[in-house]
């Protein structure tokens, strides 16, 4: 439960970062700034993403192990 809460928080930022690169663009942004933006944006998402589920299974194991 905790893993998936995390998660969610990550997500939430994500859309906050993502509407600020949209705010952005609208001020003036180039179209591809906005774009690598975007991508750059997303590839950290995975990553924290991936960090969670990794200390999730860890601690699983961990219980299970006790």
């Amino acid at each position: 439960a905790e893993g998936e809460h995390a998660k969610v928080g990550v997500r939430n930022h994500r859309k906050d970062a993502l509407d600020m690169v949209k705010s952005l663009k609208n001020d003036g942004l180039s179209e591809d700034m906005a774009k690598d933006a975007e991508g750059e944006i997303q590839k950290i998402t995975d990553a924290f993403i991936k960090k969670v589920d990794d200390l999730v299974d860890a601690k699983e194991k961990d219980i299970m192990t006790i």
